[in-house]
């Protein structure tokens, strides 16, 4: 499975990590620590040494109660610090953002993934999708950042999710984009109860069966105070635990803050299930 990047293709035959990179001052876990470019700089190239294939970088944060960003301020964020790493590393730079005017600049910049948690619903975000070459990162959320954690509700959450990403996935192949440029995330913590989140992963199987790589996003979630009791900065092995059980679900990116530890479980996780693969072989044969 390949992923086409702005003229590049990532091979998703072996799951890989995306490194977050907020240059934001108020994002949940790390917000304020790389608003300068160079800051921001060093901490893309040590996570691309310790193993990340892709490097996310967001200008907006999109944590529960969040307010918009004025579009140039965001632009000012992001794009030096694009233009920066597009020249200075060799993983994929992926634009965390809903604002098609964002996502064009941000391509031209050198992006080649565009990751929207509004899933390009946005007026005017499939056409800049379309206009572009860049993978896109399609995202279920209920709701919206300001208000999503206020009483989520589902009749069935696995199948809502689910309906939710083909339906836009479709969208973008009536608009033209191919197939090769489209990645799933289920939404982990945006409009979701715990319960709701474990549902999902549970069946996470169901979503990744299906034509498209699926991208998980669970480190650091607020849904690890409620398992564990413990504060964004200590939940380390938490989310290392909730990365095992998305690549054993078949997820194919993993979004983590701890790129080092996570490659690690990625790594040791897909092991598992290349083993469970030979022995199912083994048994039919």
């Amino acid at each position: 499975m390949k992923l086409q990047c702005a003229g590049r293709l990532l091979d998703l035959a072996q799951p890989v990590v995306m490194g977050v990179l907020n240059v934001t001052p108020n994002s949940f876990s790390d917000g304020g620590r790389y608003l300068d470019t160079e800051a921001a700089l060093m901490q893309a190239l040590a996570m691309v040494s310790d193993g990340a294939a892709i490097i996310d970088v967001g200008g907006e944060s999109t944590r529960p109660g969040a307010e918009p960003v004025p579009l140039q301020q965001e632009l000012d964020r992001v794009l030096p610090v694009i233009e920066r790493l597009q020249g200075e590393c060799d993983a994929v730079l992926s634009i965390d953002t809903l604002k098609p005017a964002v996502m064009r600049a941000a391509v031209a910049a050198g992006a080649g993934l565009i990751n929207d948690v509004n899933a390009l619903r946005a007026e005017g975000a499939l056409e800049a999708a379309a206009s572009v070459d860049a993978a896109l990162c399609l995202m279920h959320m209920q709701g919206e950042p300001r208000t999503m954690q206020q009483s989520p509700h589902y009749q069935n959450v696995v199948i809502e999710v689910g309906d939710f990403l083909m339906q836009r996935a479709q969208a973008c192949l009536q608009a033209g984009i191919s197939a090769q440029r489209l990645v799933l995330d289920p939404g982990f913590g945006f409009g979701k109860t715990t319960a709701h989140n474990l549902a999902v992963l549970a069946a996470l199987p169901r979503l990744t069966g299906g034509p498209y790589p699926v991208l998980a996003g669970l480190s650091r979630k607020s849904m690890l105070q409620s398992l564990t009791g413990r504060a964004v900065a200590e939940r380390l092995a938490g989310s290392l635990a909730l990365a095992t059980a998305a690549v054993l679900g078949g997820a194919r990116i993993i979004r983590a803050h701890d790129v080092a530890a996570t490659v690690d479980a990625v790594r040791v996780a897909q092991a598992i299930n290349e083993a469970r693969s030979d022995a199912l072989h083994s048994d039919r044969n």
